[in-house]
């Protein structure tokens, strides 16, 4: 079972989260059908940043993954044996 300081943290999480998928939805999606001179666009980023952010958070993410990889690797070699 799930303690209260677990719940609360899933809950920030999946709120985080979609607070983040309705902004990127309405950059992408629904700013492209409204004038560019309306107000709204002052609370979104240009719109090339729509590619560039995604592909460096991938980015990062492989090389966190991969540093990971090689730390739990390394960390779990076995010593070579003496050849005496």
């Amino acid at each position: 079972m799930a303690t209260a300081t677990d719940r609360v943290v899933g809950f920030g999480l999946v709120a985080f989260s979609l607070v983040l998928f309705v902004y990127y939805t309405l950059w992408i999606i629904v700013l492209p059908f409204i004038d560019s001179d309306h107000g709204i666009h002052r609370y979104f980023l240009p719109r090339e940043y729509a590619v560039i952010i995604p592909v460096v958070a991938g980015l990062l993410l492989l090389l966190f993954i991969g540093v990971f990889i090689m730390v739990v690797m390394w960390k779990s070699r076995k010593p070579a044996k003496k050849l005496d």
